[in-house]
């Protein structure tokens, strides 16, 4: 069974607070592209292959997050990896993968796991696979309205950027939420991103100033909102017209090292998984 692991954007994420116990409780509007990572997963195994443009960035040993995916599903699989989005860059990965192994093993008639996000907080939102508002640890989906299939620009400049350092960069850690969703069309929803922020990405900039420079080409480039997602490194760019985002990513892929590639907002839901709750 061939399963899509689109990538997972964080178009706003607000850090409101922390737990005792370290966790950062987010309140983030997550969106997915059209482009993503794919899997075969077939019965049999445990065995992952991963071929790809970023193959070489990941290793296929047991810890990997596909096998423990399927292991949590208290089943094995033969799973085949087409990595095309690069490795620890803010746009799911790992967690889209995991996501998608699960989709395809519950789709074979294994149950999923009672509780998704032990294996990570983007778990739950990657499973549903549909525009939701995420909040707590990654455990709460609320329903949106209906996003547009708006272009976008995805820019990685070629750097890889560890979660952990990037929160533990963190200055404020208690921060108001995001408005109620409003929008109902892209320039509602531009008019409403506006109005949000990424709280990561100040932190992410003094780590790696590279991603200041990525930011300021997609707004050159006449991007109606440009912002990083998750804890970076990956930014992106959203435009009115398909042809715009075309012309930008080709211009930006000049710059030598970055990953670019015009894609859009894909609003149609993923089968499987509605979260463990829902508002």
């Amino acid at each position: 069974m061939i399963q899509p692991a689109p990538a997972k954007l964080n178009l706003a994420l607000h850090v409101t607070g922390r737990r005792a116990d370290g966790f950062h409780l987010l309140d983030s509007l997550v969106a997915f592209t059209r482009i993503g990572d794919d899997l075969r997963v077939l019965p049999g195994g445990p065995r992952l292959t991963i071929d790809g443009p970023f193959a070489a960035g990941l290793s296929a040993d047991d810890d990997n997050l596909c096998l423990r995916a399927a292991r949590a599903m208290g089943t094995d699989a033969d799973i085949h990896l087409t990595k095309n989005l690069p490795v620890a860059s803010g746009i799911g990965g790992g967690s889209a993968d995991a996501a998608a192994v699960m989709r395809a093993l519950a789709a074979q008639g294994h149950a999923l796991p009672a509780d998704p996000a032990v294996l990570g907080a983007d778990i739950p939102v990657c499973l549903a696979g549909r525009p939701a508002r995420m909040r707590g640890v990654g455990e709460v989906l609320d329903p949106v309205p209906p996003l547009p299939a708006l272009p976008v620009v995805l820019v990685n400049p070629g750097i890889p950027l560890p979660t952990p350092a990037v929160f533990a960069a963190l200055i404020l850690r208690d921060n108001p939420p995001l408005p109620g969703p409003d929008w109902h069309d892209a320039d509602t929803l531009l008019s409403w991103l506006a109005d949000t922020r990424n709280d990561l990405q100040d932190p992410a900039i003094r780590l790696a100033p590279v991603i200041a420079d990525v930011l300021a080409a997609l707004a050159g480039q006449g991007a109606g909102l440009a912002r990083m997602s998750g804890s970076g490194a990956t930014c992106f760019g959203l435009f009115e017209h398909l042809a715009d985002a075309t012309r930008a990513a080709r211009a930006l892929s000049a710059r030598s090292g970055w990953w670019v590639v015009a894609t859009e907002l894909a609003p149609a839901p993923a089968q499987g998984y509605a979260g463990p709750e829902t508002g």
